[in-house]
């Protein structure tokens, strides 16, 4: 069997601009789609109009079939699961609760948990021991993906053969999906990519200059190489679209909402204040992506450096000032 023809229908959990953006992706590959959200609200505005509240002006087509009950989600044969890092671990404990054992589950959150440390694939494996768990990371904007707009994305299993089968059910010639064994170097891509975009934001922010960010970004990466390669991630998976290529959108655009985080703290709002009510992924991974890089000796100062900001521990402009203090080295 084709793998077109193995997955045929996706359930797609989270109807956040993300979650809605990927299920309108998989339309686009020929999926039949359910979209699962908790607000009935939610649920009634699209079969009503055909839009999503959180994707505006974006028509959805009928192969989508919003719903509130996740039961109806039983019989698909893949899920994406599309809520925030830090409600992962209770979504997929609802799930496994509601749902027969099944695989595979996609993740799309970027970031680590909290309290745990545990990445993505972990928290699924925890939360919902018999799913086969995957990641979905890379460039990739609700905005431009609902669109329609030629976006590459990278999806990692442990199997090889299940990575590729489902990159190739869910892309479309606009979306484009590469697979991947390594889970952990894609996993670790999108979380660390949050925190040098709330970083690069900051330098926006404070009217640094567009040299600054560059040097930031570009010192940042190494950060992200010298964590992901202590956690096991391959060298080659951080340099391609779930690492640098991320790095590369969340640190040039107001777009991305770590971005416009740091641009807010930059500007002088508090880390309260700058949330402005959206969640901003990289203010929840600064502290815990430090304090683990802490457990393997690799240093992070710019996540060090975020994660105090985030904490009031220390202002923007002090911040900046201890980074420019550090010691001349080789690069």
């Amino acid at each position: 069997m084709s793998p077109r023809a193995a997955y045929r229908s996706v359930g797609v959990v989270g109807a956040g601009s993300y979650g809605t953006a990927l299920a309108l992706a998989a339309a686009r590959a020929g999926r039949e789609v359910r979209l699962w959200a908790r607000d009935a609200a939610t649920i009634e505005a699209i079969a009503r109009t055909r839009q999503a509240p959180k994707l505006p002006d974006t028509d959805l087509p009928e192969s989508i079939r919003a719903t509130s009950t996740l039961s109806d989600l039983a019989d698909c044969d893949t899920l994406i699961v599309a809520v925030p890092t830090q409600a992962l671990r209770s979504a997929c404990q609802s799930l496994a609760e509601a749902l027969p054992p099944r695989a595979p589950v996609i993740s799309a959150a970027k970031g680590i948990e909290q309290a745990s440390g545990r990445f993505a694939t972990e928290i699924i494996g925890d939360a919902w021991p018999d799913a086969t768990a995957a990641i979905l990371s890379g460039p990739s904007f609700a905005a431009d993906i609902g669109r329609g707009l030629p976006t590459a994305v990278t999806l990692a299993a442990g199997d090889p053969d299940l990575a590729q089968a489902l990159a190739e059910a869910l892309s479309s010639p606009a979306f484009r999906i590469y697979h991947s064994a390594d889970i952990r170097g894609v996993e670790i891509g999108g979380a660390a990519k949050n925190v040098l975009a709330i970083a690069a934001g900051i330098t926006v922010g404070l009217g640094l200059g567009e040299s600054a960010r560059a040097a930031l970004v570009a010192r940042g990466f190494a950060e992200l190489r010298r964590f992901g390669e202590a956690y096991g991630a391959d060298a080659e998976t951080l340099m391609g679209l779930s690492g640098l290529g991320d790095v590369v959108l969340s640190c040039a655009s107001p777009q991305s909402r770590n971005f416009s985080y740091g641009l807010s703290l930059g500007q002088g709002r508090s880390p309260s204040e700058a949330a402005g009510g959206k969640l901003a992924e990289g203010a929840f991974t600064a502290p815990i992506l430090a304090e683990m890089a802490r457990t393997k000796a690799v240093e992070t100062p710019i996540a060090e450096a975020v994660a105090a900001i985030i904490a009031g521990d220390v202002g923007v402009r002090d911040a900046v000032a201890m980074l420019l203090a550090r010691p001349i080295r080789a690069e």
